[in-house]
């Protein structure tokens, strides 16, 4: 078996003709895409707003645990100040001067004004609460709706994956054996000017006198250039790198200019004379 040509010891004709190769076999890869159309992007975005609503779910839960704790908490503390406020009213009818009266009312005072505000936030904590578990159960239906859509949208994607895996795995295995014939430099070139390309192409051939890619004009000895295959030409407009039909396998048909026929006169003069001629009567012998 013979053994394969270094990468960077093939003839520039040759680079170009692998590139081309790699191109179309990429190209052919994008139908296969296409044809799933936007549902790859479709799955995917469902499965992110999912996790997105998930983690809101967790996050709505211990909100929702925080809140039921401080509410527990905060009845806690009204009920022993209200015993507090209890002991303090049964101590008053054994006080023995004012100023004992005095801190005891003071005391109760402040318990009764910190049994109101525990109340008041009691009640902030409850509307939070039951703002929380709306919005809980509003996110779990979401993400049963979704999770719906993803089943469906999954099912279709797989299938059209089913039709067209083995094709696909197919090109793809020929586009790798390509690549090993490609030097790495080159190849990154190409990898690089495909990405940054709306259509995917990295590699085009002269249509009409145009790049194939974004059909600017191209002089002329320029084109001479890319027909001569010395060199790796791009697109000075797009960056593409540019063949000639020829080695694309495109058959060009150059339309042939007609002349234009010659129409030819006849005189006046000499249209007569044929005619008076026609007219004259045989001589007699």
């Amino acid at each position: 078996m013979a053994k394969a040509k270094d990468p960077a010891e093939l003839t520039v004709e040759e680079k170009l003709k692998n590139l081309y190769a790699l191109q179309t076999l990429n190209s052919e890869i994008d139908k296969i895409k296409t044809l799933r159309g936007e549902l790859p992007l479709e799955v995917q975005d469902l499965e992110d707003s999912i996790a997105g609503l998930e983690t809101r779910i967790d996050k709505i839960q211990t909100e929702i645990a925080d809140l039921e704790r401080e509410i527990s908490d905060r009845r806690g503390a009204i009920e022993s100040a209200k015993t507090s406020i209890q002991r303090f009213e049964e101590q008053l009818n054994g006080v023995r001067n004012n100023r004992e009266y005095d801190s005891l009312c003071k005391e109760i005072e402040y318990l009764k004004l910190d049994t109101e505000a525990h109340l008041k936030k009691i009640h902030e904590a409850e509307e939070a609460l039951k703002v929380q578990r709306e919005e809980q159960v509003r996110c779990a239906t979401d993400v049963k709706d979704r999770r719906t859509d993803l089943d469906i949208k999954k099912s279709e994607l797989d299938e059209i994956v089913a039709e067209t895996k083995a094709e696909e795995d197919k090109l793809r295995e020929r586009a790798k054996n390509v690549e090993l014939t490609i030097e790495p430099r080159l190849l990154a070139a190409f990898k690089r000017i495909r990405k940054n390309s709306r259509n995917g192409l990295g590699v085009v051939y002269v249509q009409r006198d145009a790049c194939g890619g974004c059909f600017n004009k191209i002089p002329p000895q320029r084109q001479l250039d890319i027909r001569m295959r010395k060199k790796i030409i791009v697109c000075e407009y797009c960056g593409r790198i540019m063949v000639d039909p020829e080695l694309a396998g495109v058959q060009v048909n150059t339309p042939v200019e007609e002349k234009p026929k010659r129409t030819r006169r006849t005189g006046t003069r000499k249209a007569a004379a044929a005619k008076a001629e026609a007219a004259k009567p045989e001589s007699a012998e």
